[in-house]
């Protein structure tokens, strides 16, 4: 979960985020908006939820969905999401008149945040682990299957990541729930044998690659070019 708003900022206001698909071919998102002070969804308030479905069929983590969270002075919500390869768009319009938490339980819920603020940040810890694990191997698979790599990516080399890369997929399927220095572990070892032969590449460096570096190679955006790609969350 990501807070694009925290509690007492000043409205009006508009925050945008950048977010991607969690698994390949995905045919829409599911935007849940929530109000309330915890880590989980499950501990906040859900204000709404709409769907943006229609989105063209790609790898995990490629497509760019822009969602943005807009307050007018009258505490009105506009949430709207949109597909930036096709323009697809919907949206949520969500008034102060239903739903929304009373100043009592507002309070409840801040003295409750404290309270297990030290849980939440573990949880919150373990989720941004694995999330980051589970980014880095998608986006690695992505980059070696691309178009303009796979002819310069010597073939063991490929083999090589791909095999790495196939094992963390399946040891995160089976250890959902393992703690964070298991999937810290498991990130620095995938760092260690695909990082160098992939930056290479956007070095122009020669050793692994088959033909010379004619530019077209991607730079950014998979994860692995110093870009900052889209966020790829999971809902708790």
């Amino acid at each position: 979960m990501i807070v694009l708003n925290p509690r007492n900022t000043a409205i009006p206001t508009k925050k945008e985020q950048v977010f991607s698909t969690y698994s390949d071919n995905q045919p829409g998102v599911l935007i849940q908006v929530y109000e309330g002070e915890q880590t989980r969804t499950k501990d906040n308030n859900l204000l709404g939820t709409f769907e943006l479905n229609g989105i063209p069929p790609a790898p995990r983590g490629v497509l760019q969905i822009n969602v943005a969270f807009d307050i007018d002075a009258n505490g009105i919500l506009n949430v709207s999401a949109e597909d930036k390869t096709a323009g697809t768009r919907n949206q949520i319009t969500i008034t102060n008149e239903k739903g929304r938490l009373s100043k009592d339980n507002i309070e409840r819920m801040v003295k409750e945040a404290e309270q297990y603020k030290a849980k939440d940040e573990d949880v919150k810890r373990k989720v941004e682990a694995k999330n980051s694990l589970e980014n880095y191997a998608y986006n690695m698979r992505n980059t070696i299957r691309d178009d303009k790599i796979v002819g310069k990516l010597n073939p063991e080399d490929k083999e090589k990541i791909e095999k790495a890369v196939n094992e963390v997929i399946e040891w995160l399927d089976r250890n959902q729930l393992a703690e964070v220095d298991k999937f810290e572990d498991k990130l620095k070892e995938l760092e260690a044998l695909g990082g160098p032969i992939i930056s290479k590449m956007y070095q122009g460096g020669s050793d692994g690659l088959m033909g010379s570096d004619d530019g077209d190679v991607p730079r950014g955006g998979n994860g692995f070019g110093g870009g900052a790609g889209p966020k790829i969350e999971e809902v708790d």
